[in-house]
């Protein structure tokens, strides 16, 4: 049986939470924090998605990424229906801990879109005479 984590509130101190060794991560006002998550292999970003404290706490436990959907208010453990599986190796956050980045290795195919692409980050906008143009990597 495993025990379940619990998250200590931030300290008021702005001195403790930017310079102290607790890791007390501050959940906005829906109960979320942002996730941004890269390849722990090249670096290159693969997403950017948002925890809540169970989502978090389960990564934190299991090693794998799991996050909050906004859109279907559910839990959700990445490429649980894909089998694209991010591996966490390394969490950091950042000064004010409002913010994590989670380093991961991709399983599967390493597809971490749903559009079955490595990353969500797929399209480039680019202004030409002042009007945005959008274009797909290659």
């Amino acid at each position: 049986m495993q025990a379940e984590l619990r998250f200590a509130p931030p300290s008021a101190e702005k001195s403790d939470l930017e310079e102290g060794t607790a890791f007390t991560p501050r959940f906005d006002a829906q109960g979320l924090i942002t996730a941004v998550v890269t390849d722990a292999n090249d670096g290159a970003l693969l997403m950017v998605a948002h925890m809540n404290a169970e989502a978090l706490a389960k990564t934190l436990e299991t090693g794998i990424a799991h996050y909050w959907s906004r859109s279907r208010s559910s839990l959700w453990r990445k490429g649980e229906t894909s089998g694209n599986e991010q591996h966490v190796t390394r969490i950091s956050t950042d000064c004010d801990q409002d913010a994590v980045h989670l380093e991961v290795r991709v399983a599967g195919r390493g597809a971490t879109c749903h559009t079955g692409r490595r990353s969500c980050f797929y399209r480039n906008v680019s202004l030409e005479g002042g009007r945005p143009i959008l274009t797909e990597n290659r």
